[in-house]
């Protein structure tokens, strides 16, 4: 089976000053689907400029990167938008929902930019509202929302779109002990139930147990890859809740 995502011999030099900054220098990764990966490393290491690369965010100076199957360097910008809507859904540190909108109209959002017909857009976002556990909060502003709220909205909007990739940047970072397991818990969760890539960049050192495989990425360069010894599928299924279930 092919990886959701490969990339092979990529490179990313920014052109600032005279010598310009190499930020990634022939990076070689799979992500498949039903794990979860995270890319661990220092400040300015590279693993953000990876994980934009893999989400069509930023484009390679050279090498390969294949979204789904297809080769995404080299194509256009106007080309790149459409890629990502249909294949990838981010979470961000910062979530990055619109203060203006409710946490459901900031899911619907992506579905109308998907071109679902507004009432079934209600009626889907309404669902994936319920599925992260806050159906109760579907017509509160972000401002009235936790740090944990927001970063379930922004896990159900990047779910909006039923993308088989997430990528997501730290998003543990700004949350307590609790609310960051009960994050990592849905990332797990879309891996091993329902079968999506996740790719997480991270600092966290409290949710690596939650990884299939850790990438560690020092000077632009892949310094390590190693898989995580995963435990017995009975305690993971009683440590998995099925959504909507035990996300408190």
């Amino acid at each position: 089976m092919q990886p959701a995502i490969a990339v092979r011999g990529v490179t990313k030099k920014y052109d600032e000053g005279t010598a310009g900054t190499l930020a990634l220098r022939d990076v070689d990764l799979d992500v498949h689907r039903g794990e979860l990966l995270m890319l661990m490393g220092p400040s300015g290491s590279g693993k953000t400029t990876l994980l934009s690369i893999m989400g069509c965010i930023l484009t390679a100076t050279s090498g390969s990167v294949r979204v789904a199957g297809r080769e995404v360097v080299g194509l256009r910008q106007k080309d790149l938008p459409a890629l990502r809507l249909e294949h990838i859904g981010f979470v961000f540190q910062g979530f990055n929902l619109f203060p203006t909108l409710t946490a459901g109209e900031n899911v619907e959002l992506m579905l109308d930019l998907k071109g679902t017909a507004t009432a079934k857009a209600k009626l889907r976002a309404r669902e994936l509202i319920e599925q992260v556990g806050l159906g109760e909060k579907y017509g509160s502003s972000p401002a009235d929302l936790s740090g944990g709220q927001k970063q379930r909205v922004a896990i159900a909007r990047a779910l909006a779109g039923d993308p088989g990739i997430i990528l997501a940047d730290e998003p543990t970072a700004a949350l307590d002990s609790h609310t960051g397991r009960n994050v990592m818990e849905m990332m797990s969760a879309l891996a091993h139930q329902r079968g999506r890539a996740v790719a997480i960049v991270t600092h966290d050192s409290r949710v690596l147990g939650f990884a299939d495989r850790i990438v560690k990425i020092e000077d632009g360069a892949i310094a390590s890859s190693s898989a995580v010894e995963m435990p017995p599928p009975g305690l993971l299924a009683h440590s998995l809740p099925q959504a909507g279930v035990g996300w408190a």
